[in-house]
């Protein structure tokens, strides 16, 4: 069936019309669906049994680099739950391993690179020539994912913003404050714009290796876009990103790019810029308000609050689904999300009532 045919026919028709992967994609391009699509945010992994049984054996990193392990987990709360969509089980933190900056997991708890980027040196000692190649493993997942979930669910890529994973890179992850890559941008603009340019440039790469991989769309996380003051945005965090999704568009290709940026949201001209087909809501910011800013050829993707599947009961969190669904009625391009990811204390009977309430709305 023709999009143009689906376009055309009654909505009350496409529940009958509609794969969950179909679902997604019409959302994506703004085009009717029968019902919002749902996926959520960090779904595979942390909140569910059947992962943290996995964890008993296997690391993290084991995990994420053993592409049948890989395919395993991000299916896991697609069977559990019936998502529209599965996002590959991996972390942003690929990106700079495959630049030559390994990272492992402190037993403490937190993330530790292998060595911390603080000059220009450090930064020509990151090769994007093999980022690739380096990261085959992720290639190989996203072929088994595309050949086990077919043509009913879509499959979602991902990648960190050059400027969330130049924080990460100049001091970790899970530190109180962010500081080094935004004194950095202030006070030596050119020597984080060299990073910058190598982020990009190894993103695009693998963003356009995960698409050959057969996703049916991408997501970039911005996840420390908030760090940034408004009149800073552009410069640090936006032109890079509308770089990469530049770089991604062919004449052959429409495959869609969502763009979550954590806490920017006073920059809507500026997330707008950057030419992605979704834009994320996080969960500080009203879908209402959003709704009125943005323009109704770009679909927006969200935006519960994550804390509610944690500590609500089933009713508020359906109650609260329902409110975010009806501050959305009527206009074509919505994906239900989080406003941010799934937390690990997240309870299965509050995920489940957040599904079944958008199944059910009508």
């Amino acid at each position: 069936m023709s999009a143009t045919t689906i376009q055309s026919e009654p909505r009350a028709h496409l529940a009958t019309a509609l794969t969950c992967r179909q679902r997604f994609l019409n959302a994506c391009h703004c085009r009717p669906t029968d019902r919002p699509p749902v996926w959520l945010m960090r779904q595979a992994g942390r909140a569910l049994p059947e992962y943290r049984k996995l964890k008993e054996t296997y690391t993290f990193v084991q995990l994420v680099q053993n592409p049948e392990l890989a395919a395993e987990v991000t299916l896991q709360p697609v069977r559990r739950f019936g998502f529209d969509a599965a996002i590959l089980f991996s972390d942003i933190l690929v990106i700079p391993e495959a630049l030559g900056q390994a990272y492992r997991f402190k037993e403490t708890g937190g993330v530790q690179m292998d060595f911390a980027v603080q000059s220009r040196a450090d930064i020509e000692k990151l090769s994007v020539e093999r980022v690739v190649e380096r990261l085959g493993y992720v290639d190989q997942a996203l072929r088994i994912l595309r050949r086990e979930l077919g043509d009913q669910t879509a499959l979602i890529g991902f990648s960190g913003s050059p400027w969330t994973l130049a924080t990460f890179m100049m001091e970790g992850a899970s530190v109180p404050r962010y500081s080094r890559a935004l004194a950095l941008f202030r006070e030596d603009p050119k020597t984080y714009f060299a990073l910058a340019e190598k982020l990009t440039a190894a993103v695009t790469a693998y963003l356009k290796m995960q698409i050959a991989a057969g996703v049916d769309a991408v997501q970039i996380f911005d996840s420390h876009g908030g760090h940034l003051l408004p009149t800073e945005f552009q410069e640090a965090s936006g032109r890079w990103m509308r770089e990469i999704i530049s770089a991604l568009r062919t004449p052959h290709s429409a495959l869609p790019v969502v763009a979550f940026s954590l806490g920017t949201h006073g920059n809507w001209p500026d997330l707008i810029a950057t030419g992605a087909n979704v834009l994320g809501v996080d969960w500080q910011t009203s879908m209402a308000d959003a709704r009125n800013l943005i323009p109704e050829d770009i679909a927006l993707q969200g935006n519960l609050a994550p804390s509610l599947l944690a500590e609500a009961t089933p009713e508020v969190v359906a109650r609260e689904t329902k409110a975010v669904l009806e501050a959305m009625r009527g206009r074509d391009g919505h994906i239900f999300n989080l406003g941010h990811g799934l937390t690990p204390g997240a309870k299965l009977e509050n995920i489940a009532a957040l599904v079944e309430t958008v199944r059910n709305f009508r």
